[in-house]
């Protein structure tokens, strides 16, 4: 824990209880009715072969305002930064309008083998020391199915707990816990929100995937409802325009409980004009708002 906490800290801090509870609220925008939901990318894939400095001047061509800068892609933000690297990568964003909104990790916590899990813990720890050297706000991890060895109660049981131990460590550094709905078993909104009731802490909140399990069973209100009051500030959507994915219904549904964070585009392909793709995506995007 760290002895003693700077303004800033103090500041993300707060910012973090109020995620905490599961959403951005405020009076003011309640009152006006304009949502205050933001557009940003996930750098997987658009952005894994830019450069920090290329990626940003995409972001700032295209008018994109955030991104989840992800591992092991070209833009290198890694653990095995040094403290001066990591000025300077804290120093780009301050200088551009593009927020560093967190860190995509392959941290994972369903594995059947303990030390596994215990190493996922310990690198999301890193993790969690890297974003709040360089100025982002959370640490997206994410369970990545069910061990065929060990049962789904059981896996439950340890993906929770392991998720309180490292949100706690995260709030300590003003950094968010941000558990993609992910892998094949896990990714369904009904086991996420089972895996929420073991994990309590506050600090442990959902980044929604944009799966197509979304819609079964009741459909997606009811599986947007079993979650919603642990949402945190990220969202991932995939390619808008595209596909059968109900994102009017969806957006309406953030718009209903006044939701503040980052909706973050994780698209596939490859298209050859990163500026204009991204454009075209954050048109369709202030479209969906209206």
């Amino acid at each position: 824990m760290i002895s003693k906490i700077s303004r800033r800290s103090f500041i993300q801090q707060s910012a973090i209880a109020a995620l905490g509870s599961g959403l951005f609220t405020s009076a003011s925008s309640a009152a006006s009715n304009v949502s205050q939901m933001r557009f940003g990318l996930v750098t997987y894939l658009w952005g894994q072969d830019m450069d920090l400095s290329t990626l940003l001047t995409t972001c700032e061509k295209a008018g994109i305002g955030g991104v989840e800068l992800r591992t092991q892609h070209k833009h290198a933000v890694e653990p095995e930064l040094s403290s001066h690297e990591r000025n300077e990568v804290k120093k780009r964003f301050a200088d551009s309008p593009v927020t560093l909104v967190g860190y995509g990790s392959n941290a994972q916590f369903h594995e059947s083998d303990p030390a596994k899990v215990k190493a996922n813990i310990e690198l999301t720890k890193k993790y969690i020391h890297l974003m709040h050297d360089c100025g982002g706000s959370g640490v997206k991890v994410k369970p990545n199915g069910f061990s065929p060895d060990v049962s789904r109660e059981k896996t439950i049981e340890q993906i929770g707990r392991s998720l309180n131990l490292v949100a706690q460590y995260a709030a300590d550094y003003g950094q968010q816990i941000r558990v993609e709905a992910h892998g094949r078993g896990t990714q369904e909104l009904d086991v996420m929100k089972a895996i929420f009731e073991v994990a309590d802490h506050k600090n442990a909140t959902l980044c929604w995937n944009c799966n197509s399990v979304d819609t079964n069973g009741q459909g997606l209100e009811h599986n947007f409802n079993l979650v919603k009051n642990r949402l945190g500030a990220t969202v991932h959507v995939h390619e808008l325009g595209t596909g059968s994915y109900p994102y009017q219904e969806f957006i309406n549904l953030l718009k209903g409980i006044d939701y503040q964070g980052w909706i973050l585009l994780e698209a596939g392909g490859n298209p050859d004009d990163k500026v204009a793709a991204l454009f075209e995506q954050h048109t369709l995007f202030k479209k969906l708002l209206r």
